[in-house]
């Protein structure tokens, strides 16, 4: 009995040790396990942030790119394409990654914002009361012409129009000939985006919408009633559907803080034509080429070598659609794209040309758009 006893006393103890040798082993597992996923979490923190400093690393070369623009051309009140900061999409190689940037000018599309902007006759921006950047030019025949038209007979047509941001973006819309849009789709979406970005709460105009019209959806929200402070918000706007704002992406953009309705005739891509076919009125694309080709590599001089082509000239209403243009730009934006070790990173960084002719960043948002 005695050793029957012991035999079963060392059973026991073996499946004891057996048991304690397991039970060591699976903690010795899930150790192992969480502190290779802390490494690989440390490892991917440490390397995204490297890819979030080569984006900051780009963004100060982009400064001293648009400086070195700026400081260099003969004459600093013009902007074009033929300056450095114009190069397109350019890349560099670094260590475990790359780097590439593309500077673009925020005058080259349609500003949301401009839409609510009161001062579009004589938009001057941030030009003192009293001071007219184009002072030192003589005005042209058909700044005479028009001066000397009684009130109410402005233009070709007599009509007085006085959103032009709003008829360029109408315009827009039509020209860009998306499925089962037309005038009538394409003046309600310029409605509503007017009163989301009104401050007051009433609906402008029967193709508006307002905190009723949002709340009353399945997942209620109320109208913004302020600047957009991007392009995705369009999302939330009544009559903007995917299919609009996929068309709409490469002509219109939103500058932060800023309702700015100048467009620089100098640096609009001759690819996207549409966009100054609108701003004229809705032309004929062949006429908008014609402009184009005139401004040569390096753009119009100053705003009277636009407003006195003959082909501009004859344009209905020419004389009110091109107080809409500008030869210089003082917002750009920059789109970086980074890469370290297997982690990506984008940003996008909207800088503004100061009057001392500094450059500040006035918004940084992260992601493709």
């Amino acid at each position: 009995m005695a050793i029957l006893n012991i035999k079963r006393q060392t059973g026991v103890a073996l499946i004891t040790v057996m048991l304690v040798v397991a039970i060591a082993v699976v903690l010795a597992t899930k150790l192992s396990t969480a502190l290779m996923f802390q490494i690989q979490r440390t490892d991917n923190l440490n390397s995204n942030q490297q890819a979030y400093w080569y984006a900051m690393g780009a963004e100060a070369f982009a400064k001293s790119v648009l400086t070195l623009s700026f400081k260099e051309k003969d004459d600093k009140a013009v902007t074009n394409l033929g300056q450095p900061w114009a190069s397109g999409e350019t890349s560099f190689p670094v260590d475990l990654g790359t780097i590439s940037g593309e500077i673009t000018d925020m005058h080259a599309c349609f500003n949301l914002n401009s839409l609510i902007n009161k001062n579009q006759n004589n938009d001057t921006g941030d030009t003192p009361p009293g001071e007219n950047p184009d002072a030192d030019e003589p005005p042209d025949e058909d700044d005479k012409t028009e001066n000397n038209k009684p009130p109410g007979k402005t233009g070709s047509s007599g009509r007085v129009i006085e959103n032009k941001a709003k008829v360029a973006f109408i315009e827009l819309v039509n020209l860009l000939n998306i499925d089962g849009i037309g005038s009538f789709e394409a003046e309600s979406m310029a409605e509503a985006l007017i009163d989301w970005l009104d401050e007051d709460s009433s609906i402008a105009s029967a193709g508006g919408a307002e905190d009723n019209d949002y709340a009353a959806k399945e997942y209620p929200y109320l109208a913004a009633n302020s600047l957009l402070a991007s392009v995705n918000e369009l999302r939330l706007i009544e009559h903007f559907t995917p299919q609009v704002i996929f068309a709409l992406q490469d002509f219109v953009c939103v500058i932060p803080n800023s309702d700015v309705h100048k467009i620089n005739i100098n640096t609009i891509d001759e690819e996207n034509i549409e966009l100054l076919q609108a701003l004229l009125g809705g032309i004929g694309a062949s006429e908008a080429e014609e402009i184009l080709s005139e401004r040569g590599e390096e753009g119009f001089k100053n705003i009277s070598e636009f407003t006195s082509l003959p082909a501009a000239k004859s344009l209905k209403d020419f004389g009110q659609f091109k107080q809409q243009f500008v030869v210089d730009s003082e917002y750009f934006k920059l789109t970086t794209k980074t890469s370290f070790n297997d982690s990506y990173f984008s940003m996008n960084s909207i800088m503004k040309i100061n009057k001392d002719e500094t450059i500040s960043v006035v918004n940084r948002s992260v992601g493709v758009n």
